[in-house]
């Protein structure tokens, strides 16, 4: 067995990732290459034997019509234009006599048209599509994946008649491995054989999405330049010709292989490249057009097939993991901690995902069973998941993935954790162990550095080459993932449905111990209100009685303006009584009914001159209060100075500006008059001060416009 050297250099090998390989100026020899303006059909380059196909007729600057025939440049002509990516125009007889195949495809201002060997007797059309009718069937009756690929090996090869034909699959790090083969027995044998993903470089990969079908009928081939030289800015992208010349590295790849002929059949499932149908011959071996195109036919059954294939082995995976879900879930009983029910069904879980152990962390108790890491262990790889934030994480090789994970590589390699909750926290873990295994590589796959100005050539020996990959486990297939992701939602759903059943059962009992304590409140706010309103009844009929009995028209202004302010208070208080809120009052429904108040002691006169526009305002009850007694100042003063005690026109209006309310008071009497410094007034001076506000006062033109402006709050 082989081995690498643990330090090892590491080696950039993506020299072959820049190769230009779409762009290589030159053809395989064994076709001829036609480069025609787009818009005139004038023959501009050509590459290949061009005077013997067409019987030494010149051919630069000539119309295609002339150097072929019109039939052909007309049909050339529509192929073209009703295709971006071109297609086959059919055979044609040469001038020189032999049969051809020849197709076109545009490349921006040009048509590349391309003229292969054609065979003289053809395969019948019935006799191919028997074959791939035959080869579909065979598929279809593939029970799995693996038997799916040995039946195409066998089929693709009657089909193309190469010596050898493999089925190559890519793999998640762009490695390959050859699935199945069929082969003539003196050939060596690749089955299980690795390679890896710099035998097939990012842009090769792209241009096998692009074109289905390549074929090299002779690996010793000279490449045949374009003439005269591409003189033009850009090169000549030839991406879409079959003929397209090879880069010179996989040449001698296929050589150092000791293939003669090779072709390349695309595998592309859902749009990406899946892998290859490798072909290889051990001499020189045409891939006929018409055998190209029932390979690329047949090819595309086979990516169906694999498709299917892969979605019922999905499919069957997905019912036996929900029957372990519904199991688990089934035996989750209402009476037990979920911890507890989960730890007794633990080799149900084990089962469920395949592993060899399992662990429950919940809070600081852990649990454990099977082949787990050691406790200390366990405990800092769900401390490292639940800091990573995933609700779900898989690995199936945690040296890599997890800093201490080479430490209990042994008994977890591979490792899926299901976080439920970060908060105690709660976390479910499967592991597996360790699977050294055996990679057969078909020659070394570690290439030597290639120094600068060296030329990068591809590994000369293909021999069987192995080495042991350590530190992996089984890897954790979607299925397996999803199925985590569900459990977890699930067992999320259960913790959190009895939670709130707990919160539910407390919210019972505290609703009845605040409906307790509601009703009491509500007995003593009876009593103080009833006892409030008495005293202020009282108080205002003793002003009532004083006023009677004084014959002082001032005396008896200054008692009304005072049941007024007594009014005001009494007012707020029976607000809050009857509200559901107490620590805020709608100060527009306050002012409504305290102006309802203030026009009964101020005599029906005022009932038709009283306009208010008030804006439902939210403010709390103290500072409403302040208001209150700043607005029946404001009335009072109206009634006094602007009418003189008559009836007359005010206007009372709210309104909310974000966090401060205006409130203005108007009247059209006698306008601005001097302040006095009554005891009216330095109650208005105090409570403005109070509410941390201003009070304007400006001609209404006629009249007065007192305006106060305050924050509904106190600031802070």
């Amino acid at each position: 067995m082989n081995a690498i050297a643990a330090n090892e250099p590491a080696i950039d090998l993506t020299g072959c990732d820049r190769e230009p390989i779409h762009i290589p100026g030159a053809i395989q020899p064994h076709g001829v290459m036609l480069v025609v303006e787009r818009d005139s059909l004038v023959v501009r380059h050509a590459a290949g034997d061009v005077e013997a196909r067409f019987a030494g007729r010149p051919w630069e600057g000539r119309a295609l019509g002339e150097l072929a025939d019109d039939g052909l440049a007309s049909r050339l002509a529509r192929v073209a234009d009703s295709n971006a990516h071109g297609g086959f125009v059919g055979r044609w007889r040469a001038p020189d006599g032999k049969p051809v195949d020849v197709s076109v495809h545009r490349s921006d201002a040009w048509l590349i048209v391309e003229f292969e060997p054609g065979e003289e007797n053809p395969p019948q059309a019935a006799a191919i599509m028997g074959l791939l009718e035959a080869a579909g069937a065979a598929f279809e009756r593939a029970i799995n994946l693996k038997a799916l690929c040995e039946r195409a090996a066998v089929e693709f090869r009657v089909l193309t008649g190469f010596d050898r034909v493999m089925i190559y699959r890519f793999l998640d790090d762009e490695a390959g491995v050859v699935l199945a083969e069929d082969r003539d027995p003196a050939l060596p044998s690749f089955l299980n054989h690795h390679f890896p993903g710099s035998d097939i470089p990012r842009q090769a990969r792209a241009l096998y999405v692009r074109n289905l079908v390549r074929g090299i009928p002779d690996v010793n081939y000279f490449p045949a330049p374009l003439r005269p030289a591409w003189g033009e800015p850009e090169p000549l992208d030839m991406s879409d010709a079959a003929l397209r010349s090879v880069s010179p590295i996989h040449m001698q790849y296929l050589r150092n292989m000791g293939v003669g002929a090779s072709a390349s059949i695309s595998i592309v499932k859902d749009g990406l490249l899946w892998g290859l149908i490798a072909c290889h011959h051990a001499t020189p071996k045409l891939l006929p057009y018409d055998i190209r195109a029932a390979s690329r036919a047949l090819a595309g059954g086979l990516a169906r097939q694999v498709r299917a294939k892969e979605d019922a082995e999905a499919y069957r995976e997905r019912i036996r993991l929900r029957g372990f879900e519904d199991e688990v879930l089934a035996s989750l009983g209402a009476d037990q901690p979920l911890d507890r029910a989960l730890i007794e069904n633990i080799d149900e879980l084990k089962r469920m995902m395949g592993a060899d152990g399992v662990a429950l962390l919940r809070g600081g108790e852990l649990a454990q069973a099977g082949v787990t890491p050691h406790e200390t262990e366990t405990r800092a790889l769900a401390a490292w998941l639940v800091e990573t934030g995933a609700d779900i994480f898989a690995s199936d090789r945690m040296g890599e993935d997890y800093p201490q994970g080479e430490t209990f590589r042994e008994s977890a390699s591979g490792a899926m954790g299901a976080v439920i909750s970060t908060d105690e926290p709660f976390v479910l873990m499967w592991f597996r162990a360790e699977q050294i295994e055996e990679v057969n590589w078909a020659g070394n796959p570690h290439k030597a550095p290639v120094a600068p100005g060296e030329v990068l050539s591809p590994r000369a020996s293909f021999e069987a080459w192995s080495e042991a990959v350590r530190g992996r486990a089984r890897p954790w297939s979607p299925a397996e993932t999803e199925a985590a992701g569900r459990l977890r939602r699930a067992l999320l759903d259960v913790r959190q449905t009895r939670r709130l059943k707990e919160l539910n059962a407390r919210l019972s009992d505290t609703l009845a111990d605040r409906e307790a304590l509601l009703s009491q409140k509500e007995v003593l706010m009876r009593e103080v209100n009833h006892r409030v309103q008495n005293s202020l009844q009282l108080v205002s009929s003793f002003l009532g009685l004083q006023a009677r009995q004084s014959e002082d028209p001032v005396l008896h202004a200054a008692i009304e303006e005072a049941r007024r302010r007594l009014s005001a208070v009494a007012l707020v208080h029976r607000r809050l009584y009857r509200a559901d809120q107490i620590e805020n009052v709608d100060l527009a429904r306050y002012i409504e009914e305290l102006c309802g108040e203030m026009l009964e002691s101020m005599g029906e006169e005022w009932t038709s001159h009283l306009t208010l526009d008030l804006a439902p305002v939210l403010m709390p009850t103290d500072r409403a209060v302040t208001v209150g007694l700043i607005l029946t100042e404001l009335v009072i003063n109206a009634n006094k100075y602007a009418y003189d005690g008559a009836a007359g026109p005010i206007e009372i209006s709210l309104e909310q500006h974000r966090n401060t309310l205006r409130l203005t008071v108007a009247d059209h009497g006698k306008g601005k008059h001097e302040p006095r410094q009554g005891f009216g007034t330095r109650m208005m001076t105090a409570m403005v001060s109070q509410l941390s506000g201003e009070l304007d006062y400006r001609t209404n033109k006629p009249g007065l416009r007192a305006t106060l402006t305050a924050p509904l709050a106190a600031p802070r």
